[in-house]
């Protein structure tokens, strides 16, 4: 049985997905998933074994430049990509217009989605052959194994969801691996982010414990976020410009991580590493961290980042790894 996946982005989204392919190769062996995925986040569905051929899409470029002649290239070929296979089954696990116009619909296969009431565009619903109405109020890995369980027909595994990625690294892992802790400090939102004197007292309760901290970033401003919060502290290591799976691979080998609401933090817990996440105004409930060893701590009583005690953060710490 082959299945072409439609999930896009964001980040945690594209991972929040992996437990549902899990559940559909314990139920299914023979299944084979082909998966429409943006350009940026293309390593990760090809760290799962059930995945085989990833289709990169750059919508979020191409409509920068919809109509340049080297974009309409691009969309072509995609489409070439896209319509090259008739599959069994095309489940669209992200419910917003411009997954269903602009790829599923052009797929070649019964289209599964959510219903009208259950998307988080409802007029995406349109362009399926046969939708589900599942409850909005469960954690997105468990809404997403619901509806491929229903596209597929199997019923829902109880036991939780496993993204079966973690063992894609055990033999790649860096050499100091469990003798260093990851701190995540880098977010999309002004309100997500942590003050960074919240985290310089943080890294020095750190390493007075003797352990050494690494700082990964992306972008030039969370480089010199990360910069600044190692100046003067010999333990604390700003990692080198990373790809997503080199970032994987760093996880992988932590001993804890320390992070904002934040992509990576979803990654950490794809990765089966323990992972304290840090919200301040976002509901960790619904899209909060998913897996093995997970922990919450949420600014109280307002929601605000600031209200987060360092002093918390390490209990917490000695807690889940013993520092």
């Amino acid at each position: 049985m082959r299945v072409l996946i439609v999930k896009t982005s964001s980040m945690g989204d594209v991972i929040h997905t992996l437990p549902a392919l899990t559940d559909a190769l314990q139920n299914i062996p023979a299944i084979r998933f082909d998966w429409v995925v943006e350009e940026g986040f293309s390593q990760i569905p090809s760290w799962h074994q059930a995945v085989d051929r990833v289709i990169p899409v750059a919508v979020r470029r191409w409509r920068k430049n919809w109509f340049r002649e080297d974009i309409r290239a691009e969309r072509k070929h995609f489409y070439q990509q896209l319509t090259c296979v008739h599959y069994d089954a095309v489940i669209d696990a992200q419910g917003l217009i411009k997954s269903s116009a602009l790829i599923t619909r052009k797929s070649r296969g019964i289209k599964h989605g959510l219903d009208w009431q259950s998307a988080r565009e409802p007029v995406a619903s349109w362009w399926y052959d046969r939708s589900y109405r599942l409850a909005k109020q469960q954690h997105a890995v468990e809404k997403i194994r619901a509806l491929f369980a229903r596209s597929l027909g199997y019923q829902k595994p109880t036991t939780p969801g496993d993204y079966a990625i973690a063992q894609h690294f055990l033999n790649t892992l860096p050499e100091d691996a469990n003798h260093y802790l990851i701190f995540l400090h880098a977010t999309t939102r002004d309100d997500k982010h942590w003050p960074e004197s919240a985290w310089e007292a943080l890294i020095d309760l750190v390493t007075a414990r003797g352990l050494k901290i690494k700082l990964p970033w992306g972008s030039e401003v969370e480089h010199q976020r990360a910069i600044r919060l190692a100046t003067g502290r010999p333990q604390v290591e700003v990692l080198p410009k990373l790809t997503l799976s080199e970032v994987a691979k760093q996880l992988a080998g932590a001993r804890a991580v320390v992070s904002v609401d934040t992509g990576l933090s979803h990654l950490t817990a794809a990765l089966d590493r323990p992972n304290i996440t840090l919200y301040g105004p976002t509901d960790p409930a619904l899209i909060g961290g998913y897996g093995k060893n997970q922990h919450v701590i949420k600014g109280q009583p307002e929601g605000k980042m600031s209200e987060i005690e360092p002093n918390a953060v390490l209990d917490k710490l000695i807690t889940i790894c013993g520092i």
